[in-house]
C-alpha cells in the first residue's frame, strides 16, 4: 500500500480532469449477507429501483441533504440501467459534489414525495474507466482490481479536498435527533426521536435515518428495554446512557431528552 500510493497520488490531477464531480465508491456498513436498497428517490419512502450488496462499485455523480441527511446519486458500475439513490453512509468514499438536477418526476412513485427522474445514463458524461486507468480503445467490464484502483484515487483526492468543504454542509444536531449506529463499525450518524411520558416512565422512539425504528423503554429514571429480542444493556457517563442492542446498535441518550429533565 506504501509502495502504490505515490503512483495513486500522481494520478489525482488527471481525475479531477477527465472525471469532475463523479467517483467511485464502494458499498459498505451493510449487516452480513444485507444488500443496499437503490431508490428511485432520495428519501426511504422512495421505490426500490435495484438492492447491491456490500463490496459493489457505484459511479457516485454527487449528494444533496433531505431531510438533514445525506444521499447521493449512484449508477452501478456493472450495470448502467441501475441508476437511483443511496444513503452517503454506506459508501466511501462520500461526494462533496453537489447531486446533478434531475428532469423530470419518475411515473413509477406519482404515490411517493415528488422528486426528480434521475436521467438516463447518456444524459450524462460517463467516464471510461480504462481511460481513468491511462489506457487506449475499447475496454473489457472493470476488473475488481480495476475498480479499486479507481475507488483508492478517489479517496485521495478527497482527503486532500476534504479541508476545502465547509463545516456548514454538515446536518447540525437538534434538540430532535440523537447519535446513533446501526452497523458494525460505522460511525455514529444521527437518529430523530420522538419521547412519550407515562407514570413517570418514557418510552422514547428512534427513527433510521434510511427507515425503520427502535423502541426503547425507561423505567425508574434508566433505559430498561427495547423492541428488539437482542441482547439489552447500557452504562451511564454523567446524565448520558450509552445504550447497545444486539452487537451493533448504539444510541446515546441523554436523560434530559429521555425523561424530560
Amino acid at each position: 500500500m506504501l509502495i502504490a500510493a505515490p503512483l495513486l497520488l500522481a494520478a489525482v490531477p488527471a481525475l479531477a480532469q477527465d472525471a469532475p464531480g463523479m467517483i467511485i465508491s464502494i458499498i459498505g456498513g451493510l449487516a452480513p449477507d444485507d444488500l443496499l436498497n437503490i431508490r428511485a428517490t432520495a428519501s426511504p419512502d422512495g421505490k426500490i429501483a435495484a438492492r447491491l450488496p456490500n463490496g459493489a462499485a457505484v459511479k457516485n455523480y454527487g449528494c444533496k441533504t433531505v431531510n438533514n441527511y445525506p444521499w447521493c446519486k449512484v449508477e452501478d458500475t456493472q450495470d448502467a440501467h441501475i441508476v437511483g439513490w443511496a444513503p452517503a453512509r454506506y459508501l466511501s468514499p462520500d461526494n462533496p459534489a453537489p447531486a446533478p438536477e434531475d428532469a423530470a418526476v419518475p411515473a413509477t412513485d406519482a404515490g411517493l414525495p415528488q422528486e426528480p427522474k434521475a436521467p438516463e445514463p447518456s444524459e450524462e458524461p460517463q467516464p471510461d474507466i480504462a481511460a481513468r486507468l491511462g489506457r487506449s480503445g475499447p475496454a473489457d467490464p472493470p476488473s475488481a482490481a480495476d475498480i479499486s484502483a479507481i475507488a483508492m484515487q478517489d479517496a485521495y483526492a478527497l482527503a486532500f479536498a476534504a479541508p476545502a468543504i465547509a463545516e456548514s454542509d454538515t446536518p447540525a444536531p437538534d434538540a430532535g435527533s440523537i447519535p446513533c449506529a446501526r452497523q458494525v463499525g460505522q460511525p455514529m450518524t444521527r437518529c430523530k426521536i420522538s419521547v412519550a411520558h407515562e407514570a413517570g416512565d418514557s418510552v422514547v422512539t428512534v427513527t433510521w435515518p434510511d427507515g425503520g425504528t427502535r423502541v426503547i423503554n425507561f423505567h425508574d429514571g434508566q433505559p430498561a428495554s427495547s423492541d428488539s429480542s437482542d441482547e439489552f444493556r447500557f452504562t451511564r457517563e454523567g446524565t448520558l446512557n450509552m445504550i447497545r442492542v444486539g452487537v451493533s446498535e448504539r444510541f446515546e441518550i441523554t436523560d434530559a431528552l429521555a425523561l424530560g429533565e
